[in-house]
């Protein structure tokens, strides 16, 4: 059988050779390029199953777990238009009809009377009637009412002219109220640390025959947090003054009219001084390079965060050292254990040594002198075998796949991630601050968003506040009614006094020896 072939001449062959050797080059590319595309859904593919069915913590010998979003349920939903009808309920036009006052405190509960007297020689003076004002309050266990008599008295000698003499009351947190600093404590306590919403908290008043309605209760819980925004300006200034930052950031979602689906999504900025241990949520709108502003404008110091542009950019400004996070690039090759475990493995190991070399300082309890000069000795080496891995590596991945997206953010922040061994005092990772952030994922669940820009502002504050209670181990209801009882009639230079670490001193100072 004759060969088509044999009919060509040279030439003609040397021509269809060259259409042939075009076609596979085609075929080649389309080939490489489908065969990129495998490796990216496959590594999405092992992501997803890794969240599914991996264990949760970042161990060597398994692989990433990320927590899986719940869904919302037809309850929480059913919960969070409870809670918008409270937030619409408080911000309704007032009816004409005239106020029908307080409501009445009821009458089962116990009641604490605390009688007060004018100063002076009241055996000059008769005593013309009373004055009787009543909060109430909650010792933990219980709800009581205490009750304020203050009695009035005028001059024996010159009754009829002379000025009523009557004891003034207690400073008062929130003016013309009926609540109690520890009952405000314990609702503001429920709500940002044990994340029970105030519709919720309105439901146990109810069960204890206590009525209150849910426009006072918010308007309570927001005065409440008012009150505490002059210890929380303090706290920017000394959070930002110390020099090293940790920074990372949230979402929450708020309510918000103007949006679609009523909702916006804002972003909680969360920053940890390491220094001396304060922490700040500072409440945003965005997280574009505007939103940090507030905080980071003039900063001057050590600044430490994840990979993200905008922290990129503050740490580059003027008399700013920026630190990397080596958590951050050892989680990018654990997610690359499924796309290429031998290297990834390899990577793991390399990132293994940095942390041996902390745990051993942390152990030895070297101070910040003698853990710069290990860390110098012991890290050098292993931070220079671990680049020269990674770049005699990288030319061999596909830069697209997990594992050469692992070995990109690796290298394109090296000099970060290695400034840590610049002084003692600094962290290899931003670990501490993400175990700030934790328990907002909490409270996002239970409450779901924030009632407006201006209550997520609010939440900030009170986040701050309990973030440091938990450093501190200090009781953050114990803590929140101390502040409520001194904090009207603290004077400003000495505010700081209220902070959690310096009430804990107080605490130790006061103990009986």
């Amino acid at each position: 059988m004759n060969n088509p072939l044999d009919q060509l001449s040279k030439a003609e062959l040397i021509a269809l050779l060259g259409v042939w050797e075009k076609e596979l080059e085609s075929n080649t590319k389309v080939i490489e390029s489908k065969d990129q595309r495998i490796e990216k859904l496959e590594g999405i593919l092992a992501k997803f199953q890794k969240m599914l069915f991996g264990q949760k913590r970042e161990r060597f010998e398994s692989p990433d777990q990320l927590s899986l979003p719940f869904e919302t349920t037809a309850e929480q939903q059913q919960e969070a238009q409870q809670e918008l009808d409270e937030k619409v309920t408080c911000v309704r036009k007032k009816s004409r009809s005239p106020h029908p006052g307080r409501t009445k405190l009821p009458e089962h509960l116990p009641v604490e009377e605390i009688e007060l007297y004018p100063e002076g020689n009241l055996e000059e003076m008769t005593c013309i009637g009373k004055e009787v004002t009543e909060e109430l309050d909650y010792i933990p266990g219980s709800y009581i009412i205490r009750r304020y008599i203050r009695y009035k008295y005028v001059s024996k000698v010159q009754e009829g002219k002379s000025p009523i003499a009557i004891a003034p009351l207690p400073s008062r947190l929130i003016d013309k109220s009926s609540v109690g600093n520890g009952l405000l404590a314990s609702i503001l306590t429920d709500k940002y640390v044990d994340h029970l919403p105030l519709y919720r908290q309105l439901q146990r008043f109810k069960r204890e025959n206590i009525p209150i309605a849910a426009s006072t209760l918010d308007g309570w819980a927001r005065q409440g947090m008012e009150r505490l925004e002059i210890l929380y300006d303090w706290l920017v200034k000394d959070t930002c003054g110390k020099g090293y930052l940790q920074a990372d950031e949230t979402t929450i979602k708020v309510l918000d009219s103007t949006k679609k689906k009523d909702t916006h999504l804002g972003y909680y900025w969360v920053y940890h001084n390491p220094v001396n241990g304060t922490v700040l949520f500072d409440y945003q709108k965005g997280r574009d390079q505007a939103a940090p502003k507030k905080i980071l404008k003039g900063f001057k110091g050590y600044l430490q965060s994840d990979g993200y542009a905008t922290y990129e950019y503050y740490g580059n400004q003027p008399g700013v050292t920026h630190l990397g996070c080596w958590a951050h690039a050892r989680r990018k090759f654990f997610e690359a254990l499924e796309n290429d475990k031998s290297r990834a493995t390899l990577a793991l190991a390399f990132i293994g040594k940095l942390y041996e070399v902390e745990a051993h300082c942390r152990d030895k309890q070297l101070s910040a002198k003698d853990k710069k000069s290990y860390r110098l000795d012991h890290v050098c080496p292993l931070l220079e075998a671990f680049s020269s891995w990674l770049q005699e590596n990288y030319a061999q991945v596909l830069p697209k796949s997990i594992i050469g997206k692992a070995m990109s953010y690796t290298m394109t922040r090296w000099e970060q991630l290695s400034n840590y061994l610049m002084d003692g005092m600094l962290e290899i990772d931003n670990n501490k601050i993400e175990n700030v952030i934790r328990p907002v994922a909490l409270g996002r669940k239970n409450y779901l968003f924030a009632g407006s820009h201006e209550a997520a502002q609010r939440a900030a504050m009170s986040y701050s506040f309990f973030a440091m209670c938990k450093k501190e181990e200090v009781n953050p209801q114990q803590w929140l009614k101390y502040v409520f009882d001194q904090i009207m009639d603290t004077n400003i230079q000495k505010i700081q006094q209220l902070l959690p670490k310096n009430y804990k001193l107080s605490l130790i100072k006061n103990q009986p020896k």
